[in-house]
């Protein structure tokens, strides 16, 4: 089962991809180009995770999922279509996990500018580079 320190380690792989705590101590939010797209906090003792996607992937999980994934606890209702909150005690399997981060990644970065999107492709291939 992961744990927030794997979900951090693992969303610290993904290009530009920073930890931020914009809310307090109490929420690690990890960040691309200053956007959200994963949230660990805690909640009633229990270790949770925030993913954001389209209405309809989010729709898919929570339906999948109904007593582990809700619309995100902590956001306006506005925005709650569009977040996911994740009960890590659950049933969520590592693999879905993995699949929501990388979807959340996907989506946020698809939301940003042309130009922060390619200035992201250059970090991925100056990287890669550099390691051949």
């Amino acid at each position: 089962m992961m744990t927030h320190k794997d979900i951090l380690d693992y969303c610290l792989k993904k290009n530009g991809a920073y930890e931020d705590h914009p809310f307090g101590d109490g929420t690690i939010c990890v960040k691309v180009k200053k956007r959200i797209f994963a949230q660990l906090f805690y909640l009633k003792g229990k270790q949770m995770f925030t993913f954001n996607g389209d209405i309809m992937t989010g729709d898919y999980y929570r339906r999948t999922y109904p007593d582990d994934i809700k619309r995100g606890y902590h956001c306006p209702p506005v925005q709650q279509p569009y977040f996911n909150t994740v009960d890590l005690s659950g049933s969520v399997t590592d693999e879905e996990i993995i699949q929501m981060i990388d979807s959340s990644y996907r989506y946020v970065v698809s939301k940003l500018a042309k130009k922060l999107q390619k200035e992201l492709e250059k970090v991925n291939t100056d990287y890669v580079k550099e390691k051949l």
